[in-house]
């Protein structure tokens, strides 16, 4: 079987990585000539971890290729993945589908026999169907099925997520193109990975749904450490109660600074979105929408807190800058808008990042960019975290706090116990939690998050 891919991104290319480890001939297409020249001299665009040995693999191998030319890849492809990016419209919160469209209008021009086109982006419901009619119009006489195969693969785990993934989803209106579905995932379904047949219409909406429902999970934990730190509850103690019922489960019961990344905040208000367009309300995710902005706009204000009421003329240092560990992404990461906030309010930011420094390089003005955190919190009056990286929880808080002007750690992740925060003499503030003004204070407060009008 031979796979073109059009999208080098994230999505497009850990599936054609894969795929070509699974043994088919794998085409990746995109138009990012920088991009590609990367790709041709062995380096990777993107932070992800595994990706580099199974790309550098499968090119040695002959199975995976690189191309700026759509049309040559199609013709000779039996399957064609759509992987393009799928942004929220600047003008609305629906999906920009411009780029999708525009691969649909190629693909239709430059396919010769059967094709089966698959759309990996994720995408609104009815997109399959829009993509049928364009293709059509431009092929009449074209053989071709549109099917729907959403990815849920996470960004630091996406390799793992597509060889061992919880399910595979396929949305197809034919008996035709899920064969040609089931042939492609054969090397997973031999290993029982379960494969849900679905109309392309529900395969669209699962996507959707999916981070939907662990988004307003992130959501809800945050506004419960609130509350825990109000009535003076351990917000790990209670999670762990919680997650320990299996109807509920331990995932996404972190508290933290709000979700971000390139899919949550898309897709929540994508699914709104959708929801208004056919004249319903999807009041629950709206309010955990509200509740994200609200929690990512209170940042400062607790670390402004902390550092003693003011950050005129004061030294912040920000460990972590990606949305999450384990990747250089920075799309819709807290410290977007952290980082002019607290610049706003008068102080300097110096910021060390395992990975996405480059990215926050190009993000940020007037940053100082450190070699590590140690290097990062010299002369600070607090120092943040807001990234869950490995790293950060081997730190050493008492050489930490010797590095500090004033030793103040704001711990947006909780990544210590208590007792070593107590331990160590550091005025330690984390989410849910008690707060520890200084080993022999256990009754400094700081504001809570306020739970805003979500």
């Amino acid at each position: 079987m031979k796979i073109a891919v059009i999208g080098a991104g994230y999505v497009g290319l850990v599936s054609a990585a894969c795929f070509a480890d699974f043994g088919y001939e794998v085409v990746c297409v995109d138009r990012d000539a920088a991009k590609l020249a990367m790709l041709e001299a062995g380096k990777l665009p993107i932070y992800e971890q595994g990706l580099e040995p199974i790309v550098a693999g499968n090119r040695r191998a002959g199975r995976l290729s690189f191309s700026s030319h759509l049309s040559e890849a199609v013709a000779a492809a039996d399957v064609v993945l759509i992987a393009v990016g799928t942004p929220t419209r600047e003008d609305a919160d629906s999906a920009d589908l411009t780029q999708l469209l525009a691969a649909a209008g190629e693909i239709a021009r430059a396919m010769r026999g059967f094709t089966v086109i698959v759309t990996k982006s994720t995408v609104p419901p009815g997109t399959a169907a829009k993509l049928r009619e364009v293709i059509a119009q431009a092929r009449p006489d074209g053989d071709f099925e549109v099917t729907s195969n959403p990815e849920f693969m996470r960004e630091g785990s996406a390799v793992e997520d597509f060889i061992q993934p919880d399910r595979i989803v396929v949305g197809a209106s034919t008996e035709r193109a899920e064969r040609v579905l089931r042939q492609l995932y054969r090397p997973l379904t031999a290993r029982d990975v379960p494969l849900l047949v679905t109309s392309c219409e529900a395969a669209e909406v699962i996507k959707y749904a999916a981070n939907t429902f662990l988004a307003t999970r992130i959501a809800f934990v945050n506004q419960l450490a609130d509350l825990c730190e109000a009535v003076n509850a351990d917000i790990q103690d209670v999670a762990r109660g919680m997650g320990l019922d299996k109807r509920i489960g331990l995932q996404f019961l972190a508290p933290g600074p709000g979700f971000g990344g390139s899919c949550f905040p898309k897709d929540t208000r994508a699914l709104v979105h959708t929801a208004r367009q056919h004249g319903h309300a999807f009041s629950i995710v709206e309010a955990a929408i509200a509740a994200n902005e609200a929690r990512k706009d209170q940042l400062a204000d607790r670390i402004q807190q902390a550092a003693g009421g003011t950050l005129e003329g004061k030294k912040i240092a920000l460990l972590g800058v990606a949305f999450k560990a384990e990747t250089d992404d920075i799309r819709d990461s807290a410290a977007l808008s952290l980082i002019p906030e607290l610049q706003r309010r008068g102080a300097a930011i110096a910021a060390f990042d395992p990975v996405a420094m480059d990215n926050g390089r190009r993000a940020f003005d007037a940053v100082q960019w450190c070699a590590d955190a140690y290097s990062a919190v010299i002369g600070a009056d607090a120092a943040v975290i807001l990234t869950e990286w490995n790293v950060f929880r081997g730190l050493d808080l008492k050489r930490l706090a010797r590095g500090m002007r004033q030793p103040v750690l704001v711990d947006f992740r909780n990544l210590f116990p208590l007792a070593d925060a107590r331990a160590s003499g550091i005025a330690y503030h984390s989410v849910g939690r008690q707060s520890i003004a200084a080993a022999a204070r256990q009754d400094a407060d700081i504001i809570p998050f306020k739970s805003g009008t979500a």
